[in-house]
C-alpha cells in the first residue's frame, strides 16, 4: 500500500505541474514508487489515474524480469520491452498524453533525441516536459515503512560495532582492511543485506583523511581509529561514524575529540521542523570556528539518507530550504589535523516536531581500547 500512496502523491504533483503523465527512469525512483528492484525499468504514472484505477499507470521492464516484476508489482499493468524509456513514451502516446514529464537530470542528450522521435510519431501532439525532481521531492520525507527499514539498518550497524569491540576486533596489530572486512561481515550477521558503502577504517595519520579507503596500514597503540560505516536493509542505508583511540589518549586527542563531540551535539540539538538547513550547519560549525579550527572542518555537516546514501536535503553552509518532519539526515562534523589524526562523529536522525529521533544508538563518548 505504501507504493500506491506514493504514486497517488506523485499524481497530485503532476496535476499541479499541468502534466498528463510522467516517465520515471531513475531506478531508485522506480523502486520508491513500485518496489521493483530490477536493473532495467521505467514507470509511466498518469495524473488522471487513482489508487483504485491504475490501468494506464504501468511498469515497463524487459523479459529477464517477467516473473520478478509480476511478484513485486502485481497491482500495475506491465509492458515487457527492452528499451524501457522508449516503450514508456509509446505507451503514453497511445493513451493520448499531451504533456509528458521526464527526469531530465537522468536522461542523456542522445536518449532524449530518441524519446523525441517517438513522441513526434503522434504528429507532434505529445510534448516532453522537463520534470527532474518530482519524485525526489516526495522521497525527502520518509513514510513509516521507510523509517522502519532505516531503523533496521541502523540497528544492524550498531550491533555489528558492539560485537566487533566486544570481540577485541579493533586492536593494535590488525590492519585497516581486516577491521573493515570484519565489521562488514558482522553487519550481515545482524540482518544487513550488505554495507551501505565501502566501510572507512582510518588509523593514525590516515584518520585525518575524511574519506580514506582501508589499506594494509597496521593499527598501532596511540592511534585514533575513525570508522565510517553503515548497513543496507531492504534498500535503505544507515550511516554512522565513531572515532576511538587505542591506548590512553594524549591530551591533544581528548581536546580534539571533545571539540567535535560538542559540535555534533550542537548540530543534533539544532534539528527541528522549519529550521533552515544552513542554520543547522552553522550551529555545529560555529563551535569549531570558535576554537580556531574552522579551516579543519572541510565538508558539510550532513546529508539526507534513505534509498541512497547521499540524498536531499543537504546540511551545509550553502544549503537552501528548511527541515520538515520525517526528513532523515546525518549530523557529522569533523576536524582533521593533517599528518596527525582526525575525529568525526556521525549519527542518523529523523526530524520530528519536538526535535529529532536518534536512529544510531552507539554511545558517543570517546572509546578507549
Amino acid at each position: 500500500m505504501a507504493h500506491a500512496h506514493r504514486r497517488a502523491a506523485l499524481r497530485e504533483l503532476l496535476r499541479a505541474a499541468d502534466l498528463d503523465a510522467t516517465l520515471v527512469t531513475d531506478l531508485v525512483n522506480v523502486r520508491y514508487l513500485t518496489g521493483f528492484t530490477g536493473s532495467n525499468a521505467a514507470v509511466v504514472v498518469h495524473a488522471g489515474d487513482s489508487e483504485n484505477d491504475e490501468t494506464r499507470t504501468r511498469l515497463v521492464t524487459d523479459g529477464r524480469y517477467t516473473t520478478q516484476s509480476a511478484e513485486q508489482v502485481p497491482e500495475l499493468p506491465r509492458v515487457i520491452e527492452r528499451a524501457c524509456a522508449v516503450a514508456g513514451v509509446k505507451a503514453a502516446v497511445g493513451d493520448g498524453v499531451r504533456r509528458l514529464g521526464f527526469e531530465s537530470a537522468q536522461v542523456t542528450v542522445d536518449a532524449h533525441t530518441g524519446l523525441l522521435e517517438v513522441a513526434s510519431e503522434s504528429g507532434g501532439a505529445c510534448d516532453l516536459v522537463r520534470a527532474p525532481d518530482l519524485v525526489q521531492s516526495l522521497r525527502v520525507v520518509k513514510d513509516e515503512e521507510e523509517l522502519a527499514a532505516l531503523r533496521r539498518a541502523c540497528a544492524a550497524a550498531d550491533a555489528a560495532l558492539a560485537d566487533l569491540v566486544a570481540a577485541g576486533g579493533i586492536r593494535a596489530g590488525r590492519t585497516e582492511r581486516e577491521v573493515s572486512d570484519d565489521l562488514e561481515r558482522r553487519m550481515r550477521e545482524h540482518g544487513a543485506d550488505g554495507p551501505s558503502f565501502e566501510t572507512i577504517v582510518a588509523a593514525g595519520a590516515n584518520s585525518a583523511i575524511p574519506h580514506h579507503r582501508p589499506t594494509d596500514a597496521v593499527l598501532r597503540t596511540g592511534d585514533f581509529v575513525k570508522m565510517d560505516f553503515g548497513a543496507l536493509c531492504d534498500g535503505y542505508h544507515s550511516d554512522m561514524t565513531r572515532t576511538m583511540v587505542l591506548g590512553e589518549p594524549a591530551d591533544w586527542q581528548r581536546e580534539l575529540y571533545d571539540l567535535v563531540a560538542a559540535s555534533q551535539a550542537a548540530g543534533r540539538a539544532a534539528l527541528g521542523v522549519d529550521v533552515e538547513l544552513a542554520r543547522v550547519d552553522a550551529s555545529s560549525r560555529d563551535v569549531i570556528k570558535a576554537a580556531g579550527r574552522g579551516a579543519e572542518f572541510c565538508h558539510g555537516l550532513g546529508h539526507g539518507v534513505g534509498l541512497q546514501i547521499h540524498e536531499a536535503p543537504a546540511l551545509a553552509a550553502t544549503a537552501v530550504g528548511r527541515l520538515a518532519a520525517g526528513m532523515t539526515v546525518t549530523v557529522e562534523p569533523g576536524v582533521y589535523l593533517a599528518g596527525r589524526g582526525g575525529v568525526r562523529i556521525e549519527d542518523t536522525l529523523v526530524v520530528r516536531s519536538n526535535g529529532a529521533e536518534l536512529l544510531t544508538l552507539t554511545d558517543r563518548e570517546l572509546l578507549v581500547l
